[in-house]
């Protein structure tokens, strides 16, 4: 059984801190991580916090980010994925408003990587929000850790050749599969999902495999200060990589555990990255329905 720890050791393959993720990163030394990534609360009156004015909560995440940055590898990255703050009904998007801070530390911004999914609550009025980003910040210039093949995704023209020239006839894609490009279509965790716990803002495991695999090497260590049930822990675990995070919510730090124990022991049900996103066919039942509805408003 994998070995997961409450305190920080170098030696550790997992950590779950239960208490504050400023207690855990100063335990940490400089430079040992690899990744930071992690979903912040977005400071909408979840169970797990309270809602404070925007420039407090923005107060807050500066000493998480200082520390964050402290222990990142020099070929580390940074993945901070957020979505927007609602006051009064208009939107504030987090990413922005924290630019200057990471951009303060001298990290270099690579993508604003934008996650769309399909399903949500409904706004009745504005357009229902179906996007969060992941802001991808490295600590060096040039020099940085980044795999390309184990996250590419199918070709759209597989079969697609070169027409004329040096070429003719040979495939003009590459085989491995092409670049997923900076906008993701993936699932979010809802309530019929393969993955889904008690956590009301549950991000999906295939996110972070996505990051884990591009921006770290086998045996690096994945840092994530606001853990909730463990998803980043998980991810790492699945791809041989070392794992360390911090929860307040005891309940959460429980299901953490239980998550990684079950990814260790490659029993963890999840949302395969190879999978495509579901498409209805004209034959299943409820677009038939969909259809007589629309032709009954139509008569």
């Amino acid at each position: 059984m994998i070995r997961i720890d409450s305190i920080y050791n170098r030696a550790s393959a997992v950590v779950l801190h239960p208490g504050c993720c400023l207690d855990l990163l100063r335990d940490m030394p400089d430079g040992c991580a690899k990744l930071v990534v992690t979903s912040p609360p977005y400071n909408l009156s979840k169970e797990y916090e309270k809602k404070v004015s925007i420039e407090e909560y923005l107060y807050r995440q500066r000493p998480v980010i200082k520390e964050c940055v402290r222990v990142l590898h020099p070929k580390g990255s940074i993945c901070w994925q957020v979505g927007n703050f609602v006051e009064n009904g208009a939107i504030l998007p987090l990413d922005i408003l924290l630019y200057e801070t990471f951009a303060g530390h001298g990290l270099h911004y690579r993508n604003r990587i934008v996650w769309h999914f399909g399903h949500g609550l409904h706004c009745t009025r504005r357009m229902s929000g179906r996007y969060e980003t992941i802001n991808w910040f490295t600590m060096a210039a040039k020099d940085y850790t980044f795999h390309l093949d184990p996250i590419r995704v199918p070709q759209k023209y597989p079969g697609k050749k070169y027409f004329k020239g040096p070429k003719a006839g040979e495939c003009s894609c590459n085989p491995k599969g092409k670049n997923p490009g900076d906008v993701w279509d993936i699932p979010n965790v809802k309530h019929n999902h393969v993955e889904k716990t008690v956590h009301p803002c549950q991000f999906p495991v295939e996110l972070v495999e996505r990051l884990v695999l591009a921006l770290t090497d086998a045996g690096d260590l994945v840092v994530d200060p606001f853990m909730g049930v463990g998803t980043t822990a998980v991810a790492a675990v699945m791809h041989g990589r070392r794992a360390a995070g911090a929860e307040v919510v005891p309940e959460y730090v429980e299901i953490a555990r239980k998550r990684v124990r079950l990814a260790a022991d490659g029993r963890l049900r999840t949302r395969p990255m190879t999978r495509p996103i579901y498409e209805p066919r004209p034959s299943d039942a409820q677009a038939a329905k969909r259809r007589v509805r629309g032709k009954s408003r139509i008569a």
